[in-house]
């Protein structure tokens, strides 16, 4: 459904809980920014709720805090996202709060001044934390060059120096209705919801020349140049490393067998259930080199690349032992699916799932990455079905097109002086057969 035929889209999904989510996804994120303007959607996160021309900020704030409601935002390379959560009677202020804020937002040069201080804060506490930074450092070493590779807070010069203006223009060009999505779950009625999106972003004009993101990444398109980036750093009690290879992007047919790709791979934690009784062959293989702390899998997809690749952490010396079995088990999928493994990561899948979809602003978020992602909601028979469909055949496809002599990206930091070079890592995503 769309307010008054402007391009917003409206998608619910109802539960008798008592209290709702409502929150408008946008195709607006660190993807879209110039190298000049980088950080300034992060930068309108903060900003968006400092007052309306309806209300200042003292009266914003006061009003959501003596209707009990929650509201948050966060960025991301592709998408921003703005949502309240309160109790069901409150949906029409919670609506109407947040058209305000997207609509008649009070972006002020002072209000600007104000804030910058707040993000190199929040900068500073980012860089405290291993996990995030190095995952910005390979966005950075694997999208070089491309808009992916900026880092979502942006460089601590822009943070300095953006301005009003360059905040206004970004709104301006990206904030359109047809790159918007009001999503409410919880106890939600889909008919209200219509009502009140017509209501409060009725007024909210259609671009008459509309780009969408696909448009956008179209014109700018993201491509893996490979790198190795390493932050030595022997203050470090442990370091941490990453190695990923290029995918596919979110909609593509082989989304859903990466998935289970990445479901096989597993994770590992030294602290918990032994590798030895783990059912994943990547825990079963590390449980044996002791300086090994933790691994885990990931995959992570936009709108036409994606990155999958594990994140380790471990303890120097001999981190090349980490990386030999890391590299053996990763490339094993290419020839090599046990039935009953694939079985399990199946089932390991599905319940991840569902583990994921717990309360109402789980659900939300679910729908709106899905309703700029795909154009819908994929309902989880569906996804289950697709997951069921993927065979060993599938996976081993799927691992021997991206993975298997392959260029990857790395990235580490911390006492990394024993982990391979990038040449010992690229021979290992392929085996000599004979």
């Amino acid at each position: 459904d769309s307010p008054h035929g402007n391009g917003m889209r409206v998608a619910t999904e109802s539960h008798p809980m008592g209290a709702v989510t409502v929150g408008v996804w946008i195709d607006a994120g660190t993807r879209y920014e110039t190298p000049s303007s980088n950080g300034v959607a992060h930068f309108l996160e903060h900003l968006i709720f400092k007052g309306t021309r309806a209300r200042t900020q003292g009266q914003l704030e006061v009003q959501v805090e003596n209707l009990g409601m929650h509201l948050n935002a966060y960025t991301s390379r592709e998408m921003t996202a703005y949502f309240g959560r309160a109790v069901k009677s409150q949906l029409p202020q919670v609506v109407e709060v947040l058209a305000d804020i997207l609509q008649n937002s009070n972006i002020t040069a002072q209000s600007v001044e104000n804030e910058r201080d707040v993000i190199l804060r929040e900068m500073e506490e980012v860089n405290k934390q291993p996990g995030e930074l190095l995952f910005d450092y390979l966005h950075g070493s694997a999208y070089q060059y491309c808009p992916l590779g900026k880092t979502i807070l942006g460089p601590e010069e822009n943070i300095r120096s953006l301005t009003r203006d360059q905040l206004i223009s970004y709104i301006q060009t990206h904030y359109k209705p047809h790159r918007m999505v009001l999503v409410g779950a919880g106890d939600v009625d889909h008919d209200e919801m219509v009502n009140l999106a017509n209501k409060h972003f009725g007024g909210f004009q259609p671009d008459p020349n509309p780009m969408t993101a696909f448009d956008y990444a179209k014109a700018d398109p993201a491509f893996l140049t490979g790198g190795d980036i390493r932050l030595q750093d022997d203050s470090m009690r442990q370091a941490h490393f990453v190695f990923a290879w290029e995918t596919c992007g979110a909609a593509h047919p082989d989304a859903v067998a990466i998935a289970v790709l990445y479901s096989l791979l597993g994770t590992y934690e030294r602290s918990g259930i032994p590798g030895d009784c783990s059912s994943s062959r990547m825990a079963q293989a590390l449980s044996k080199v002791p300086n090994c702390k933790s691994l885990s899998s990931f995959s992570t997809m936009y709108m036409d690349t994606g990155l999958f690749g594990v994140y380790a952490i471990g303890e120097a010396p001999e981190l090349d032992d980490i990386a030999h079995e890391v590299m053996i088990e990763t490339i094993r999928p290419c020839f090599k699916v046990d039935e009953i493994d694939l079985a399990r990561a199946k089932a390991s899948l599905k319940t991840n799932t569902l583990a994921a979809l717990d309360g109402s602003l789980a659900i939300a978020e679910d729908i709106g990455r899905q309703m700029l992602s795909y154009g819908r909601r994929i309902p989880v028979p569906e996804l289950f079905a697709r997951i069921d469909a993927v065979d060993a055949e599938a996976v081993k496809r799927v691992a021997s097109k991206y993975l298997y002599d392959r260029d990857l990206s790395v990235a580490a930091m911390g006492p990394v002086h024993d982990l391979p070079d990038y040449n010992w890592l690229r021979r290992r995503t392929f085996w000599l057969s004979y």
